[in-house]
C-alpha cells in the first residue's frame, strides 16, 4: 500500500496523513509516514537546500535536487518497505514536482514527466489524496509563521498550483481523490477512511 497527500501549504496533508496513519496501525498495518523531499538525511539536507537557501535557484535546478533527492528516497526507502509489505503514506511524491515546476515554474511537462518517471523507478502511488483548498484559507492556516522559499513565491504562483492539482485530478480520476479542506478535520479525515477502506477492502 503506497498512499501520497498533495496540496498546497496549509491544506492539512501532514494532519490528514497522521491521523490516517494512525487509523491504518489500530488495524493493523506496519506504517511508515515519509515526506518528499526528506525522509532520509541526505534528502533532508536537500529539503534544507530548497527551502531555506537565500541564493537564487534556477528551475531547472530546483527541478533536478527535487528528482535527485526522491531517486535517493525511493531506492533507499520506499521500494525496499514496499516488499517488506510495509504501509507508506508519503507527504508529497511526483505529482507535487508536475504541478510545482510544470505549472508553477513553466518547465516542460515531458521532461518533468521522464525525470520523475526515472527517479521513481516508474512507481506510482496505489491513491492519491489531493487536498484542494483555496489561497486565501490555506495562508490563514500557515498564519504568520516564516515563509520558506517556495512560499515566497506568490499569489499567481499559487493560482496556477491550485489549477495544476486540480487538472491532474480530473486526468487521473482513477488514483487521484480530490477531497476538499474546507471543511472541519474530523469530516476531511472519515471522507479519506472510507476511500481507504474501499480501494483496500479494510473492514
Amino acid at each position: 500500500m503506497f498512499i501520497t497527500f498533495e496540496g498546497i501549504d496549509g491544506c492539512g496533508k501532514s494532519t490528514q496523513l497522521r491521523l490516517l496513519g494512525e487509523y491504518l496501525k489500530e488495524k493493523g498495518f506496519d506504517v511508515l509516514s515519509l515526506r518528499e523531499p526528506g525522509g532520509l538525511p541526505l534528502s533532508e539536507k536537500v529539503r534544507e537546500i530548497l527551502l531555506t537557501s537565500e541564493e537564487k535557484i534556477h528551475p531547472i535546478t530546483e527541478l533536478l535536487l527535487f528528482e535527485a533527492s526522491r531517486s535517493h528516497l525511493v531506492n533507499n526507502t520506499i521500494v525496499p518497505e514496499l516488499k517488506a509489505g510495509k504501509a507508506i503514506l508519503c507527504d508529497r511524491f511526483f505529482d507535487s514536482t508536475t504541478v510545482y515546476q510544470g505549472y508553477g515554474r513553466g518547465l516542460d511537462l515531458e521532461l518533468i514527466h521522464n525525470l520523475n518517471d526515472m527517479a521513481t523507478l516508474g512507481i506510482t502511488p496505489d491513491l492519491t489524496f489531493f487536498l484542494d483548498l483555496d489561497y486565501e484559507q490555506a495562508m490563514q492556516r500557515c498564519g504568520k509563521r516564516e515563509k520558506d522559499r517556495i512560499e515566497q513565491s506568490g499569489r499567481a504562483f499559487y493560482d496556477k498550483l491550485i489549477a495544476g492539482f486540480r487538472e491532474l485530478s480530473e486526468r487521473f480520476p482513477e488514483r487521484i481523490v480530490r477531497i476538499s479542506t474546507n471543511d472541519e478535520i474530523e469530516n476531511v479525515h472519515g471522507k479519506i477512511v472510507q476511500t481507504v477502506n474501499s480501494k483496500f477492502n479494510i473492514k
